[in-house]
């Protein structure tokens, strides 16, 4: 839809419903904010990008949109991989970075009450001080902030015990795009609650769609009293899967379970400089511990892991191992995918597409065959990891931008992986979230599951959410 009022009339009611110094409209910093790092850009530059730095900024922005018809887009830190966080037609940018204060903390209460610009990292390291933290954590979570986490339904290393933010937000206050811009504390500040329909989870993971998030309440959680960890090296795949199906036979609950393909494993321990002879796939298991239990707990892990292993590296806690490097191996995943695409187009210009599917665990190595198969059927060398414990795979390729014909092939690739997901009963996004990517990959899903109703109900719940379409036009539905 159109903007109704112009450009100059809709930066002016800003200027001066916000005050100086929040309306930015400089082509270069707008420009920052108008991509992801995907390589998606918008297509029509924006406006400008507005920084509230109350809560009431958030809202008179809303309301003036809906006064004077212009979209909005709502932005954490735009590390997106979905296409959900950049501008398509003009309107503004609202980044929430500004709003940065941690309100409270109530380790009585299990919770904390902060801005959607806090930075996970750094929430985590006040938490921290007090032995608690909040435990999701998205491999960008240095720059990720709580309120893209938020919007996207954001997940991570320790969702093989935690889950994602949908299992850790209390509550929340949800900004409408309406004629007052209406703010409404949807949730409880308490960790049982029922309000009839779940209007939490439903903004959770809604991609900024349906409402603006400027601050909510999240559940946290003590700090481990000590962490295990493990990392094997196994020859083929399905050694690797067999040793997940003894971890779990055995009754073990991983508070980290990662693994990565041997197309990455070397290129991402060389990258790490790590102390490791790092050859064929690679798990890593974490496990929680009480401190006494650190011994016992570990010779069980490191028995199972090493019973089909190639080697088997150990740590007694989470100091030594990052001593050891273990974890910076997994962490080193996207730089090698990116080394590896170089690599193979023997460019240094590329562009990595990631996938981010999920199927149930049982699956995985078929998934994992299925991608291979596809990938080399398509002229593409993958390089394939992700959070096993959940089942959720992050499988990569490179492409030359300038050849249009890999651009193609691509993109047959990236919906192909959608439909391997599908077939094994999995979803065709886990944690990185539809956007503007995957949104034929949403109706592929629903139709399989003879659910392509759904689509009408949430294009009814975007209706009464936003009765203008003017919240992040073009996302999800």
């Amino acid at each position: 839809m159109p903007p109704r009022a112009s450009r100059s009339a809709v930066l002016r009611a800003l200027r001066e419903a916000l005050g100086p110094g929040k309306v930015v409209e400089d082509e270069e910093i707008v420009r920052l904010y108008s991509r992801e790092p995907e390589g998606l850009e918008a297509p029509e530059r924006p406006w400008a990008v507005v920084f509230p730095e109350e809560p009431r900024d958030v809202s008179a922005v809303a309301r003036l949109a809906y006064k004077l018809e212009f979209p909005i887009y709502p932005q954490g830190s735009t590390t997106s991989l979905s296409g959900s966080a950049y501008p398509l037609e003009g309107g503004v940018v609202v980044s929430m970075e500004r709003l940065r204060r941690i309100r409270s903390v109530s380790l009585v209460d299990s919770s904390v009450w902060v801005e959607a610009g806090v930075r996970i990292d750094d929430l985590n390291l006040e938490l921290a001080r007090r032995g608690y933290m909040f435990p999701v954590d998205p491999a960008s979570s240095a720059v990720a902030t709580v309120g893209g986490a938020i919007n996207s339904g954001a997940g991570g290393m320790r969702g093989a015990k935690y889950g994602t933010m949908r299992d850790w937000v209390l509550g929340l206050h949800a900004v409408l795009v309406d004629e007052e811009g209406t703010t409404m504390f949807l949730g409880c500040r308490t960790l049982k609650c029922r309000q009839g329909y779940d209007l939490v989870r439903l903004i959770v993971g809604s991609e900024g769609t349906l409402a603006l998030v400027p601050d909510a309440y999240l559940k946290i959680t003590p700090l481990p009293e000590n962490i295990v960890t493990a990392v094997a090296f196994y020859r083929s795949l399905g050694d690797l899967m067999e040793t997940v199906v003894d971890i779990k036979a055995r009754g073990i609950q991983p508070y980290i379970m990662e693994f990565m393909g041997e197309n990455s494993v070397k290129l991402a321990a060389s990258y790490a400089r790590a102390p490791i002879e790092a050859e064929g796939s690679m798990l890593l298991v974490s496990v929680d511990v009480n401190r006494e239990a650190t011994e016992r707990v570990l010779g069980e892990l490191s028995g199972i892991m090493g019973s089909r292993a190639l080697r088997v590296y150990t740590a007694r806690s989470l100091e030594e191992a990052e001593e050891k490097k273990l974890f910076q191996v997994r962490r080193g995943l996207f730089p090698a995918q990116v080394e590896h695409a170089r690599r193979t187009l023997g460019k240094d210009r590329v562009l990595v597409i990631i996938e981010d599917i999920a199927v149930p665990p049982s699956r995985l190595v078929e998934a994992v065959e299925l991608i291979r198969e596809a990938s080399e059927r398509l002229g593409f060398s993958v390089a394939v990891g992700g959070h096993v414990g959940d089942g959720n795979l992050h499988p990569a390729i490179g492409v030359d931008p300038e050849d249009p014909e890999m651009t193609r092939r691509a993109r047959e690739w990236f919906t192909e992986v959608m439909r391997i997901a599908i077939k094994l009963g999995g979803t065709v996004s886990a944690e990185h979230g539809i956007g503007t990517l995957k949104r034929e990959g949403l109706r592929m899903e629903l139709e399989a599951n003879n659910a392509l109703k759904a689509l009408d109900i949430m294009r009814a719940i975007k209706r009464a959410f936003d009765p203008k379409g003017l919240l992040n036009p073009g996302k999800v539905v």
